[in-house]
């Protein structure tokens, strides 16, 4: 379970209806069925319209990766690639392809698996980016979901607000009636306002997040593989891998082999890093 999350949500939810009570409310003037039908109701229809039934499907998944805590494993992964260099100088590339079954990381496996094919080192950084492109294309619209369900959200509670003044304006002739009749027609507004920002609009934050983090990972292996098919020292590729890891990922060694690999000459590319290539770009 993603902390963060969990303890996020809960804190939201706890401070608001605490600040309520503390105001002299109560818990049962908050629960309005009518309003929740129009607000919740209306956000899922709006959005379920707004993308394809296969979209739809995939929503489960995205709500788990806000919820569930998977992390990648940066060091473990710069670990395999250093591995894989100094294999690979000391016995040939065709000496790595027993590596590939037991990697975890699929995406690190095919990498492995061009260097052992003797593919282009142009080749498998075009295949690689074009994976990297379409990773990030597939999970980003867990983003635009959530996104979207927060846009129609507070449109909904103001909707279901209107409605509820309509009601209150055709019954003018009961006057003592009109306040509590008022307070339950914004309870939508509230509803809609407090869903966007303490549900969906969160949610799509946290799935970004977590894309970026393993977009940060499938840079980091792409850049491995380009140093191990033009012979780099595993040292060198070592602190040049470094670079690339979170500040949460780095450790003494890691820092100390960035600052080692200044005083190397490194193999040559003929390409940006991916990552310097993404950020032109502005992904």
């Amino acid at each position: 379970m993603d902390i963060t999350s969990l303890v996020g949500l809960l804190l939201a939810i706890v401070s608001l209806l605490g600040a309520f009570a503390l105001e002299g409310g109560s818990m049962g003037m908050l629960l309005v069925l009518t309003a929740a039908i129009i607000v919740f109701g209306g956000t899922i229809a709006a959005t379920v319209m707004s993308f394809t039934l296969e979209d739809i499907k995939r929503v489960p998944y995205f709500a788990k990766m806000v919820f569930v805590n998977k992390d990648p494993d940066y060091n473990g992964v710069l670990e395999t690639l250093v591995t894989c260099a100094d294999k690979a100088r000391r016995e040939g590339f065709l000496s790595l392809e027993s590596q590939v079954e037991g990697m975890d990381n699929k995406f690190l496996a095919r990498g492995i698996q061009m260097v052992t094919d003797g593919m282009n080192p142009e080749l498998t950084r075009d295949m690689l980016e074009k994976e990297i492109d379409a990773y990030e294309n597939n999970e980003k619209i867990g983003v635009e979901v959530f996104m979207t369900a927060g846009g129609f959200a507070p449109t909904m509670g103001i909707i279901g607000t209107v409605m509820g003044m309509i009601t209150v304006l055709s019954n003018l002739s009961n006057p003592e009636e009109l306040g509590g009749a008022i307070a339950v027609a914004f309870l939508a507004t509230l509803y809609g306002i407090a869903s966007a920002n303490l549900m969906w609009i969160p949610f799509a934050t946290k799935i970004k997040n977590r894309i970026k983090r393993e977009v940060i990972l499938m840079e980091m292996i792409l850049e491995g593989i380009l140093a191990i098919q033009v012979g780099e020292n595993p040292r060198i590729l070592r602190g040049k891998l470094s670079i690339l890891l979170p500040p949460e990922a780095r450790t003494d060694t890691t820092a100390a082999e960035r600052d080692n690999v200044r005083a190397f000459p490194t193999a040559k590319t003929t390409k940006k890093p991916a990552a310097s290539k993404r950020k032109e770009a502005g992904m």
